[in-house]
């Protein structure tokens, strides 16, 4: 059977022309992570290609090498013999000024370098740019932080914390890899020059350790020494106020390097300030947030990646089939689970089908672009949202519009446009997150009433996709998180019956620890919905 056409257009909601792609931002999106994967095959079959051509070359060398040396153990053993004879005479100058003059000088290790290089070059508009390295480097950190990972387990290639003394295992990768100390470095580095010396403490030890246990040896394809590491690490404690230990690892620096006079001033300047300051046994703290208050809350509600038995002893919350006395659910009612009253908080298990899921994550892929936030009238990346997304616009016939239809159905609201918002379909980077927010729109200047029909009343998520570990959505103020469950919806109400909004909507997106997460969105504003959802003039309600 012919699949019906379709017609699908990327659509920005609040800005007037589409975001345009941005380079270097493959760190917020794993669908970008995974093509990168099919570019470092090429660059695979282009050394590959390279070491055939320079395995040619030094074999040459090495015939010649032979030829000389045989003659030299043969042919020379006595000088003067040999000299008598004018083919030898002869052939030892062309050799010594022609032969040898053309192995020295041969163009063609440039020439194998300079393909190497051209290949790499025509693959450089797919490869990760700086930024990416940053922002990889900063969703590790962050899954430290809000997962409470130890470092040197992340090293190795575990996902444990300490409870009661004991490493535990968060989850366990079904593939993983350990970090070299060069990789510790680069994410210490990216801390160290944000002036994060919390995090740079952390890593760049984990980096000394590493470099340390391999002699201190340099590879060709590191960035960083043992003797960078160590000069990193040393001023990371000196700022986090360990002067003592900032002092131990300069006199090590200074005796693999006792002609760094920048050392050696540092030196100086740490003995005078233990001296005058007795080392304390404080340990290193972690930074309080400035701006993320509820950063406790959150982080607890991720940590229980969607378990806590205790809020759902509630004898209200029930599992039921729905048909919300609609004849197109009579015959098959959703699964319906009541996570939460207030806010009421439902999942619908099963809402879309894996072919549904696949449609949707398939026709988005094009057109995903940086996920950006409110930033008064206009919009702009941040940081506390890693992610994605792309807008979709389809005709009744599509899968998306089909999805528009059953969300009308279960919830009883008006969701076409511009009463609801076009599908958004978003795809989670490294480490990506949410930081707690509002759907509903806090102020007037809001792009969410660029539709003029009011503010988002509900919000509807669909979970394309499963994860590992990590992804829940968790509500901070209402006290729990919602797991990934592949193909279930999640919904719930923003506004109050009197149209304000509901704090106890404040919720996050937590990091994705382990998978590819993908979400789609149908955000449905206020006007519309004067017959299927009533509001009320209790100030209370």
């Amino acid at each position: 059977m012919k699949r019906p056409a379709c017609v699908y257009f990327l659509w920005g909601f609040v800005v007037a022309a589409v975001i345009p792609m941005c380079v270097g931002e493959m760190y917020t999106s794993l669908l970008n992570v995974k093509l990168a994967i099919h570019v470092e095959r090429k660059l695979i079959d282009y050394l590959r290609t390279y070491i055939d051509h320079e395995m040619e070359r030094l074999a040459d060398i090495r015939r010649f090498y032979a030829k000389v040396s045989d003659l030299h153990t043969d042919l020379y053993k006595g000088p003067a013999a040999a000299m008598a004879n004018p083919l030898v005479a002869f052939t030892l100058i062309k050799r010594l000024r022609s032969e040898w003059l053309n192995v020295v000088y041969s163009n063609e290790a440039l020439e194998n370098v300079q393909a190497l290089r051209f290949s790499y070059e025509m693959e450089e508009a797919d490869l990760p740019q700086a930024e990416d390295l940053q922002g990889a480097a900063r969703g590790l950190m962050r899954l430290q932080d809000v997962y409470a990972l130890q470092v040197s387990s992340l090293v190795r290639g575990r996902f444990q914390r300490v409870t009661n003394g004991k490493a535990i295992d968060v989850c366990m990768p079904a593939v993983s890899v350990s970090l070299s100390g060069d990789d510790c470095f680069l994410v210490g580095k990216v801390a160290y020059e944000q002036e994060d010396y919390y995090h740079s403490v952390q890593w760049m030890e984990e980096s000394v350790r590493l470099f340390r246990g391999a002699g201190g040896e340099w590879s060709p394809e590191n960035e960083g020494t043992l003797e960078d590491a160590l000069d990193h690490l040393a001023f990371s404690h000196f700022k986090t106020g360990n002067v003592s230990y900032a002092l131990n690892l300069s006199h090590e620096l200074l005796h693999r390097d006792p002609t760094n006079g920048r050392v050696l001033h540092n030196v100086e300047k740490y003995e005078k300030m233990v001296a005058a300051n007795p080392p304390s046994s404080e340990g290193l703290e972690r930074p309080t947030s400035t701006y993320l208050r509820t950063r406790e809350t959150y982080e607890r509600l991720c940590q229980t990646q969607g378990s806590q038995p205790m809020h759902f002893e509630n004898p209200r919350l029930f599992c039921d089939f729905f048909a919300n006395n609609n004849p197109a659910l009579l015959l098959l009612p959703v699964k319906r689970e009541v996570l939460s009253l207030q806010p009421y908080v439902v999942l619908y298990h099963d809402f879309v089908t894996d072919t549904e899921a696949e449609d949707i994550k398939r026709f988005a892929q094009p057109g995903l672009r940086r996920s950006v936030v409110a930033a008064g009238e206009k919009q702009a990346t941040a940081d506390y949202r890693i992610s994605k997304s792309a807008w979709l616009k389809i005709s009744a016939n599509c899968t998306a519009g089909k999805l528009d239809q059953r969300i009308s159905i279960v919830t009883g609201l008006n969701v076409t446009h511009p009463y609801g918002e076009y599908l958004q379909v978003v795809n989670y980077g490294i480490g990506g997150h949410y930081e707690p927010h509002f759907d509903h729109a806090t102020s007037s200047s809001s792009p969410v009433f660029k539709l003029k029909t009011g503010n988002r009343v509900a919000t509807f998520m669909i979970y394309l996709s499963s994860v590992e570990a990590g992804g829940s959505t968790a509500f901070i103020y209402a006290n729990f998180s919602v797991p990934v469950v592949k193909n279930a919806a999640i919904f719930w109400w923003n506004l109050r019956r009197n149209g304000r909004g509901d704090a106890e909507t404040l919720h996050a997106g937590c990091p994705v620890l382990i998978g590819d997460k993908w979400v789609a969105n149908k955000w449905i504003h206020e006007y519309g919905q004067e017959f299927q959802h009533r509001c009320s003039l209790n100030p209370e309600e």
